[in-house]
């Protein structure tokens, strides 16, 4: 943007109430500012990376969510409101420097200021408790090669769990012989299927639910309530969360997701280029529309 003469100081000279946000991997400044890198990097190098996977594994990254949408986007988002928040004091912007490592480390503030919580964090990787490192927070294959997603933490909710399994305290117990237990519980969530298992722990306390693929999640009964979702012919599209009571947003999810080079001309005619200019961009390739050669005229 500097090179353009874009960058935040230069347009900050005509209007000292501009809030900039810059949304980059590493940040402005430091030895890793000027080094490509994607999600992975980032977490790997926020120190959270380390804490995910199963015992005895390499770290597994989680696909692209944590630093790429939650430290990325999502700090970003929070930056420029606060920014926006803080100018109705100042009457003055701000540039946002927000920084993906940075961000997934301050999203993962709670795991960094609890590791020394012995019953949370006292094992290596995927041997503590909300790691899979026990019996009872971890996923079970069904009969039918589904999953459950088990999270009876607290004693009352595992109560209900062995009470659902038809087992007791002695037989189960909860903070010993995880590995057994594990062992045990495996064998009994395969001998039934997801929708049988869900029959017997739905609108119970035990923390059972079923583990559902992106296109099931839509069809759900409670998301199907809850019109989490809007699904527009194979597409499913997360509704916008949190709900608002008396200004809630509009999903933009009324169509399918648009293809690469769909809306060109579309785009480019709200910009007012000119038809000849257009028929220029199309058919020397700096420009593609999906339903129209490259050399098609408009």
């Amino acid at each position: 943007m500097e090179k353009l003469n874009i960058g935040p100081k230069d347009l900050m000279k005509i209007n000292k109430k501009l809030i900039y946000a810059r949304l980059t991997g590493y940040g402005q400044t430091g030895s890793y500012a000027k080094m490509a890198g994607h999600d992975i990097n980032y977490l790997g190098l926020s120190g959270l990376l380390s804490l995910f996977g199963r015992y005895n594994e390499k770290p597994t990254p989680p696909i692209n969510l944590a630093a790429d949408f939650g430290g990325g986007g999502l700090m970003c988002a929070l930056g420029i409101i606060l920014a926006l928040y803080e100018r109705r004091d100042s009457n003055v912007g701000q540039i946002v420097d927000a920084s993906m490592v940075e961000g997934s480390a301050y999203l993962g503030s709670w795991l960094f200021r609890s590791q020394k919580i012995p019953i949370l964090w006292e094992n290596s990787r995927g041997k503590n408790i909300l790691d899979t490192g026990t019996h009872f927070y971890d996923t079970y294959e069904t009969k039918d090669k589904r999953y459950m997603c088990v999270g009876a933490l607290e004693p009352q909710f595992y109560e209900v769990f062995l009470e659902k399994l038809g087992l007791t305290n002695e037989e189960l117990p909860q903070h010993t012989n995880f590995e057994e237990n594990r062992r045990k519980i495996t064998e009994i969530f395969k001998g039934k299927t997801q929708a049988e298992w869900c029959a017997i722990f739905d609108g119970t306390d035990a923390c059972v639910t079923p583990m559902l693929s992106l296109k099931d999640a839509a069809s759900h009964a409670h998301n199907r309530h809850r019109e989490t979702f809007t699904t527009i012919e194979d597409d499913v599209i997360p509704n916008p969360s949190p709900r608002l009571s008396r200004t809630p947003a509009t999903s933009v999810g009324t169509r399918k997701n648009p293809q690469a080079g769909e809306n060109t001309v579309e785009i480019l005619t709200e910009l007012k280029y000119r038809s000849k200019e257009v028929d220029d961009l199309l058919s020397n390739g700096f420009a593609y529309q999906a339903d129209l050669p490259r050399t098609s005229k408009i």
